[in-house]
């Protein structure tokens, strides 16, 4: 072959031969005319996924009926190459797999009407006007989809090398997984299904390197698998997510999680100090500039907290469905690679590279799930504006909802003996000082998660309220206190923080009684605060630490008497009304007020008498204290079912919002995953070349053909 002109010549650049290959192909042209070992040779050529992606996408109803049966042989022979004990050609096989899994999904998407089966099922695509019309329906790919599963599933159960082809055969099975937005409507999802791959997942999850290279993608996977036809009663991954009793594969599927949101909270760290280690005249430019850049910072910041929504949710499954798993909450996290995450937003940014930062104080990193959650709960709550969040933070609440109902979970949570220092980050606001991130000493970890619902409850109170995290958020508290009544466990926590927080919570239910009450039911979370503070007034003596906190509670509830009164007042309005929306809910509230207003009657008389016979008009703390610890002579309403609540539920409550959210999950894993794949195919290519450059040798005739040679080859076709 004549020498020819690279770039610069103004000649044609020289085409693969595994290009030409796959125009060969889809012309419905012969592969095996050329060579009988066409396919052993074939599949020692390195792939080039976006020109096959190509090949196939642009295709006619004309050109695919020509090319079906090269396209489905193609399919077939790379299933069977898996077979061959061939490293490279394995290797070859599933790229090529990955893209024809891809465009096969492409194509269905790329048309409004989807084909059904002589069976009545949905089953492939029907030509309409336009150039994709057809491709390959499953009906076609039935057998080779059972071969597929069983040759991933022999891969990744048998090969423990960590250069084996287990992150391309995960890689395929979320293609797979993900290829239709309803995850019901994706009938070869049924072929993971009916091939039980539990054991090959369990076994990444134990061994600690296979964990760091492939954790991400098999808990990702198996949270997308545990939500296929999650109610129907037939997934035998919910059945063996929620029988897993293996420790290490427990421990195993929390550290992917730990690491995840560990990760989160380490870069926000790294972001404030940063921000506060800004010059002075950095400081002044942005008070000039004002809020130019906060909503690009936002937007950053939501798709970051967006990216961890398929950990989050893989987090809530094995809570919900693994009672096993509430002892892996605690467990101290040995391993400090993070596994490499396969939903990640901003895929063209590149992984951050921490390990030149700023070393920081060890304290402020998380040392198991619970210390990880908790903290990553805490920076999500600072984003008011975002729905992205608020749908973020309604997972973390649900989450703590399902660990506050455990006994388990409360017990190692409530255990002075299991004490950590945790950082919850705070938000700034006007009303409050501004500190430093919150530390406390080391304490328990009921501890923190009260902390962290208070700081909830009072940074929240804004115009768009969110009632329903409310509702949560007060439901988690109910649930710790419970507990502790029934179990006497006595907690030394500053109570007072709730008590203040709850009675700002009933003052903004108050005061934006006209906004609120025409969009939500606000009697429903104030009932649920006045239970609470009902448990303390009838079963404080079962759970407060000292006697002390019985005095402080009535103390508080006589310095806001004027919160209660308006709120019976608003009630009462509203419970004597004909056509109110919430009127059961109303009375309610109204009979579970009777115990506080009786308090602070009895005790405001007490202290006007007092002062009266003292010539006193303005009485001091301790002086109120004191009248308050001398009179506890009344009597009050037994109310009952105070440590009662509903158990929690997905069903109905909750259904929207999982598959809106396994939705979005389903979505940016697509998105990431093939470009994930690309970016594989792109590197081994790189690779190649560069192993031909430094050999000192030119590229192989048998790779590259340049478009002459091309035409003359296919003229002797």
């Amino acid at each position: 072959m004549a020498s020819r002109k690279r770039s610069g010549s103004g000649s044609k650049r020289p085409k693969e031969k595994v290009v030409h290959i796959y125009e060969l192909l889809c012309r419905g042209e012969d592969p095996k005319r050329q060579s009988a070992q066409f396919w052993e040779e074939f599949f020692l050529l390195q792939p080039n996924t976006e020109m096959l992606e190509s090949e196939l996408l642009k295709q006619t109803a004309e050109q695919y009926l020509n090319a079906k049966d090269n396209i489905l042989q193609l399919f077939t022979e790379c299933i069977n190459m898996l077979s061959s004990g061939s490293p490279k050609r394995i290797h070859n096989a599933l790229q090529t797999i990955s893209v024809f899994i891809h465009v096969f999904f492409r194509k269905q998407s790329m048309v409004g009407t989807v084909g059904t089966g002589s069976d009545g099922a949905t089953s492939g695509l029907v030509a309409s006007a336009g150039s994709s019309a057809m491709f390959i329906t499953v009906n076609d790919i039935e057998d080779d989809m059972r071969k597929l599963l069983k040759y991933l599933n022999a891969i990744m159960v048998c090969d423990d090398a960590t250069d084996s082809p287990t992150d391309i055969c995960l890689k395929i099975l979320l293609i797979i997984a993900t290829g239709m937005d309803n995850v019901n409507d994706n009938r070869l999802i049924e072929f993971i299904i009916g091939q039980n791959l539990f054991e090959a997942f369990k076994k990444i999850l134990s061994d600690s390197a296979l964990r760091n290279l492939h954790g991400h993608d098999v808990v990702t996977l198996l949270t997308i698998l545990v939500n296929y036809r999650k109610h129907d009663g037939s997934n035998p991954y919910v059945v063996e997510l929620s029988l897993l009793a293996e420790e290490l594969a427990l421990n195993g599927y929390g550290q992917v999680i730990s690491c995840v949101l560990t990760m989160f909270c380490k870069q926000h760290l790294l972001t404030l100090t940063e921000l506060s280690s800004s010059s002075s005249w950095f400081s002044s430019l942005s008070s000039i500039v004002g809020n130019m850049f906060i909503s690009d910072e936002l937007c950053c910041r939501s798709q970051q907290i967006r990216a961890n929504n398929s950990l989050l949710l893989a987090l809530y499954e094995a809570i919900h469905l693994n009672r096993n798993f509430i002892t892996t909450l605690a467990h101290t996290q040995a391993d400090s690679t993070p596994p490499s995450p396969c939903n990640t937003l901003n895929i063209n940014d590149g992984t951050p590279d921490l390990s030149s930062a700023a070393i920081l104080d060890a304290s402020h990193y998380s040392t198991n799930l619970f210390v990880s959650l908790f903290q990553y709960c805490s920076i999500v709550m600072q984003d008011h504006k975002s729905e992205l969040s608020a749908i973020n933070l309604k997972l973390c609440l649900l989450i703590l909802t399902c660990i506050a109902e455990d006994q388990y979970a409360n017990s190692m949570m409530h255990d002075t003996n299991l004490t950590f220092k945790v950082s919850l980050h705070r938000a700034h606001m006007r009303h409050r000082k501004l500190t430093s991130e919150k530390v406390a000493k080391p304490q328990p970890l009921a501890t923190t998660l009260l902390d962290l619902l208070v700081e909830f409850i009072v940074t929240h109170l804004l115009k768009k309220f969110p009632i329903e995290l409310y509702l949560l958020c007060i439901g988690i508290i109910h649930r710790i206190i419970v507990y502790q009544k029934r179990c006497r466990v006595r907690l030394a926590y500053h109570w007072k923080e709730l008590w203040t927080a709850m009675i700002s919570l009933l003052k903004f239910l108050i005061y934006q009684e006209q906004n609120l009450i025409k969009r939500c039911n606000i009697f429903e979370l104030a009932l649920q605060v006045i239970n609470i503070f009902n448990l303390f007034i009838t079963y404080g003596d079962t759970f407060l630490a000292t006697t002390n906190s019985y005095d402080e509670l009535y103390y508080e509830l006589n310095r806001e008497e004027k919160v209660f009164s308006e709120l019976h007042a608003m009630v009462l309005r509203y419970a004597s009304m004909q056509d109110c929306d919430h009127k059961e809910d109303a009375i309610r509230l109204l009979n579970a007020l009777s115990n506080i207003l009786a308090i602070i009657k009895h005790f405001q008389i007490k202290i006007k008498e007092w002062l009266a016979s003292q010539s006193l008009s303005t009485p001091t703390e301790q002086q109120i204290l004191e009248q308050i610890q001398k009179n506890y002579d009344l009597t009050l309403k037994l109310q009952d079912s105070l440590d009662q609540y509903e158990r929690y539920s997905e069903r109905p409550k909750h259904v929207l919002f999982f598959a809106n959210l396994v939705k979005e999950v389903m979505v940016d894993t697509r998105k990431t995953v093939y470009y994930l794949v690309k970016q594989m195919n792109k590197s081994n290519a790189l690779e190649s070349t560069s192993l031909n450059t430094t050999s000192g040798t030119h590229v192989e005739r048998s790779v590259l053909l340049d478009g002459a040679e091309a035409d003359d080859m296919n003229t002797t076709m």
